[in-house]
């Protein structure tokens, strides 16, 4: 990690960014070929309100792992735990280096957290950033 100057502009940019990746995320049929890309974009989306919430800091990070942890830390009430992102991590990074193939119920439960979710840890974030 690198500290830099706090940078609300571009914490905002990556907000923004993560609700457009999602929203079209969200617009994709599941099946078997596309679980691994769904799966992918919302581990993306969620990554970037993480990021946000560390440039608006004035945190630099090189890994994911930061940005995930940053995001599991705020307090916003979610229907299922926050720290089902961290799992999003693991099944994310078996797909990108371990080749896993998952499932549309993988798929599935992953859309199913992040339409629920996204939009309470979204508007979090942004009012933790505009602050």
């Amino acid at each position: 990690m690198r500290i830099k100057r706090p940078d609300s502009k571009n914490a905002q940019d990556l907000v923004l960014a993560a609700k457009r990746e999602m929203e079209f995320t969200l617009t994709l049929k599941v099946t078997e070929a596309s679980s691994s890309t769904l799966i992918r974009n919302i581990y993306e989306a969620f990554r970037m309100l993480g990021d946000a919430l560390l440039v608006a800091k004035g945190v630099e990070t090189t890994d994911h792992i930061t940005s995930i942890k940053e995001l599991i830390s705020i307090d916003v009430k979610t229907t299922r735990p926050i720290q089902v992102i961290e799992n999003l991590r693991r099944l994310r990074h078996n797909i990108n280096y371990y080749g896993y193939q998952p499932s549309t119920a993988d798929a599935n439960d992953v859309l199913s957290f992040a339409k629920d979710n996204f939009p309470l840890i979204y508007e979090a974030v942004s009012k933790k950033i505009s602050k």
